[in-house]
């Protein structure tokens, strides 16, 4: 019987978090896991709803998602959290309280997001329209030692899968896939 355990995907905006969370939970499922997915879109609608942008919220915003993976991951189900999670004490701090914590930094350029962004909301940032937005006006602090990084600039999302399922499979967070 495999514990669980709680994958943390960190990264900018656009750079592939959700995308990237989803399919993974996806492939975990196929393997008869229990997956929950913590959107970081979704989390802010449900359940730190009121909460604005500013350090302090975003602060508080990630600890709730921290706990409730720890939740999760300590009852045997693999929790999946994908939010933005700027500062590196938070992350830190959620490290800390949940047993089983794996970090996935899903790196992606300024640039490259500007480019794929169909919102144009880099651009806005980039002219000074958004305050507080992640990587432009706000800082992003990206992980110094995450378990697993994986780059949506310079990978496809079959290749970033492939990596995070892999060392899943190699630290025996859960079972090798026979078909693969």
């Amino acid at each position: 019987m495999y514990k669980g355990f709680t994958l943390w995907f960190t990264g900018l905006s656009g750079a592939g978090k959700s995308t990237l969370s989803a399919q993974v939970a996806e492939a975990l499922r196929k393997r008869g896991r229990n997956v929950e997915l913590l959107d970081g879109d979704e989390v802010r609608t449900n359940l730190s709803k009121g909460l604005g942008f500013g350090k302090e919220d975003r602060d508080i915003n990630v600890k709730r998602i921290g706990y409730v993976c720890k939740l999760l991951s300590r009852n045997g189900t693999i929790a999946i959290s994908a939010a933005i999670s700027p500062y590196k004490e938070i992350r830190d701090y959620n490290r800390a309280q949940i047993e089983s914590y794996i970090e996935v930094y899903v790196e992606c350029s300024i640039d490259e997001l500007s480019r794929r962004d169909v919102k144009g909301l880099y651009k806005k940032a980039l002219a000074g329209e958004i305050e507080h937005f992640t990587g432009v006006s706000d800082p992003y602090e990206p992980p110094e030692n995450p378990e697993i990084k994986v780059n949506s600039e310079k990978q496809t999302e079959a290749e970033s899968l492939k990596i995070i399922m892999t060392y899943l499979e190699e630290k025996g967070w859960i079972a090798k896939d026979n078909d693969a």
